[in-house]
């Protein structure tokens, strides 16, 4: 077996700030959170990592991250780009919108060449969850069915103070294997509790703080790259009809498809870390105060790389 790879889905990186070149740093020494996730997945083992960019941001992205990092790891890119389609599908005019975190997977497929994570660019996961998934991508493969993975977080760990999110609530069987994914685009913290809305906050519906939620930290085999290839045009048949300048192939849907056709079997792996992310830009003090607290409590160096 070929050892894990790691993929980082960074082709909407620095979309929420203007641009890659203002980028914020968490902490004194420059370190995005990017530096972090890379790191634990170093010390999970991960020897390779792939970015997943837009071309035109090539360049940028090279100087402001994948330069240093190919000091420590091997590094590779591959670029999601709207004009990737199958033969005889055209982009909408004046679609700008990305296809989707399927399609941004589907970049890799000349690429990859055994297991791998996917990772998003922005959200911080935790040591734990590099060690759970390394792990497991490491001594499983496909047998009667594929055999994929996902490390799974508490809600009430993922949520922010500062507005509402998008999360997938996750559905398990009696041995802790994924059923399905519940997709809500508008959870937040409310009068004391969290709940979500899908009528844009006219009804609220409780949800417990403990429900597992998906933060997009994916385990695969090669497989799902020929799954995520042979939907696509079924998915570009409806989308393109229902709705051509939005519609958008997401990965939790290509997995859910297989598992409820009995193809495949997901194993969440249920991690405890709190997971940090800039959502909005007034998440950022909160990420910079945990980044400083792990550093002082000794999880992480002061300069990353400083103990290689």
């Amino acid at each position: 077996m070929n050892k894990p790879v790691l993929v980082i889905m960074a082709a909407g990186m620095g979309s929420r700030y203007g641009g890659l070149k203002q980028i914020d740093p968490v902490d004194e020494e420059g370190h995005i959170i990017m530096d972090f996730s890379i790191y634990d997945a170093k010390k999970a083992g991960f020897e390779k990592v792939i970015f997943i960019i837009k071309k035109e941001n090539e360049q940028d992205f090279k100087a402001a991250v994948g330069n240093r990092i190919s000091e420590q790891m091997e590094v590779a890119y591959v670029f999601q780009e709207l004009s990737n389609l199958p033969e005889g599908y055209q982009v909408p005019e004046g679609r700008i919108k990305p296809w989707g975190t399927a399609h941004a997977v589907l970049s890799c497929i000349d690429e990859v060449d055994g297991p791998f994570a996917v990772i998003n660019a922005d959200d911080y996961y935790g040591r734990e969850a590099f060690r759970l998934i390394y792990d497991y991508l490491s001594t499983h493969t496909d047998d009667e069915k594929y055999r994929y993975t996902m490390v799974g977080y508490q809600l009430g760990n993922t949520v922010t103070d500062n507005g509402h999110v998008a999360r997938g609530i996750c559905e398990l069987d009696e041995s802790g294997r994924l059923l399905e994914i519940h997709e809500r685009t508008r959870i937040e913290k409310r009068n004391g509790g969290i709940a979500y809305s899908e009528d844009d906050g006219n009804t609220w519906t409780e949800v417990s703080a403990d429900a597992i939620v998906s933060m997009n930290m994916w385990g695969f085999t090669y497989s799902i790259l020929e799954e995520i290839k042979g939907g696509f045009p079924g998915f570009l048949d409806e989308g393109l009809k229902k709705n051509p300048m939005k519609c958008e192939y997401f990965l939790p849907a290509v997995v859910s498809r297989l598992t409820e056709t009995d193809r495949a079997s997901v194993a969440v792996l249920k991690s405890a870390d709190k997971w940090y992310g800039v959502t909005y830009k007034e998440d950022k003090p909160t990420v910079v105060a945990a980044i400083r607290k792990m550093k002082e409590e000794g999880l992480y160096p002061q300069k990353l790389w400083a103990d290689r």
